[in-house]
Formats: structure tokens, sequence, C-alpha cells
């Protein structure tokens, strides 16, 4: 076989592994907000609230992926209530419902300050906004996360 032809071979099997690399990692689509669950009061003060929930995702991809950071900001009425960090790795698999555990701490002075009617009502609007950190093999990619939703609120007393 002549140089030629080989080399002829190799630029193409290159260009088909090239190809199908490029079909196989493409950018992953934003994860399906589903609903929030296990909303507690951890722990209640004026100075310093505490509260825990499970938010429900969706993955639309068809490969799984490790979320390595949620980096979010958390409103209540539309009013920033504070910031949501997970530094910690949680294998998602495709087209799979997920779990994120969420802990977020506030001053619910500023809370009453922005609005009593908050307190007053029997559910709120609680949005997430912000971005996560995903991984496939080598490939890192930041991903935006954004959701709202009615929820009820757990009256500590």
């Amino acid at each position: 076989m002549s140089n030629i032809a080989l080399m002829k071979k190799v630029t193409f099997g290159l260009f088909i592994l090239i190809l199908l690399g490029l079909n196989a990692c493409h950018r992953p689509e934003s994860f399906e907000y589903r609903e929030v669950k296990n909303l507690k009061v951890q722990h209640f003060g004026f100075n310093k609230t505490t509260v825990s929930m499970d938010v429900i995702y969706y993955n639309p991809n068809s490969f799984g992926v490790n979320l390595k950071k949620v980096d979010c900001e958390v409103f209540l009425n539309q009013k920033y209530l504070g910031k949501y960090l997970l530094d910690t790795t949680i294998h998602i698999s495709g087209k799979s419902l997920f779990t994120v555990p969420a802990s977020v701490s506030f001053n619910m002075l500023d809370v009453m300050k922005n609005g009593f009617n908050i307190l007053m009502n029997k559910e709120a609007l609680i949005g997430i906004k912000g971005t996560t950190r995903l991984s496939k093999s080598i490939f890192h990619f930041n991903v935006p996360i954004q959701y709202e939703s009615k929820y009820p609120l757990p009256i500590p007393y």
C-alpha cells in the first residue's frame, strides 16, 4: 500500500473520529424544575432563620453528568432572600429525576421589612436563579438554573 493511500485512510479515519467526538460532546441542556419537597424551618429567629428543602429536577439529557457546584440566589415573593451554595459532587443519570438538598439562612427582620404579608400568606412564591457546574468526563460546563413555584408556608407556630 502506498504512503498516499495510507495517509488518505488515516485522514479519513481522524475526520470520522472528530465528527463522532463533536456529536457526542454537545453542551448539556438545563435541568427542568419539577417541585420543592420537605420545606422545613430548621431554626426560627429574627436575626437568623434557616430553611431547608429538597429541590427536585429532571435531567432531559440522554447522558449522565456530575453536578459539581450550585451557586444560586433564592427569592421569596420575588424579594431577595439569600444565597444558596452547594460544593459537593452528585452523580445524575440521564433522563432521570434527581434531588438537590438546599439550605438557606436569612435575616427575618429583612423579610419583614420587605413585606409583612409574606408571613400572613398561606403560600409563597419561591424562586431560585443561578448556575450549576456540570462535568461529563473531561468536559466542564456552566449551566443556568432558574425556577419559580408557589409553595405552602410551614408556619412554625
